[in-house]
């Protein structure tokens, strides 16, 4: 069974950076999609961008401001946070879905879920 562990957030200012990070362990294939998604209390899972083998994809709200990478082993997917404002405040979110040739940003789609890791940026 896949488990996905959140780790890197924080509290920052307007303008600040961070990296967060999510392990991933119990599938050693080759097709898997692992994505990023964020969440403020009253509001659904909204998609940040994902990375598949042919590289990684962004949401339009973080182009330019976001960047996710993975380890060759698919074990490890990071997500770069740059120029953070309020907005982006959140609880984040690592999601996996296995056995497949495509990836997407739809929360609904994915199969696995970690426990989420905070970000707060402060004006």
């Amino acid at each position: 069974q896949v488990q996905l562990v959140e780790s890197g957030g924080g509290s920052v200012e307007t303008g600040g950076s961070l990296r967060l990070s999510c392990a991933q362990s119990g599938y050693y294939g080759t097709e898997i999609c692992m994505g990023w998604f964020r969440q403020v209390p009253g509001m659904g899972r909204e998609g940040v961008g994902y990375f598949n083998g042919g590289g990684a994809v962004y949401a339009d709200s973080v182009k330019g401001q976001f960047t996710i990478s993975q380890n060759s082993a698919k074990t490890l997917m990071t997500l770069q946070m740059d120029n953070l404002n309020p907005g982006d405040t959140g609880t984040y979110y690592c999601a996996v879905r296995t056995h497949t040739s495509g990836c997407s940003l739809g929360a609904s789609w994915y199969r696995f879920w970690g426990q989420g890791t905070q970000v707060t940026v402060s004006p």
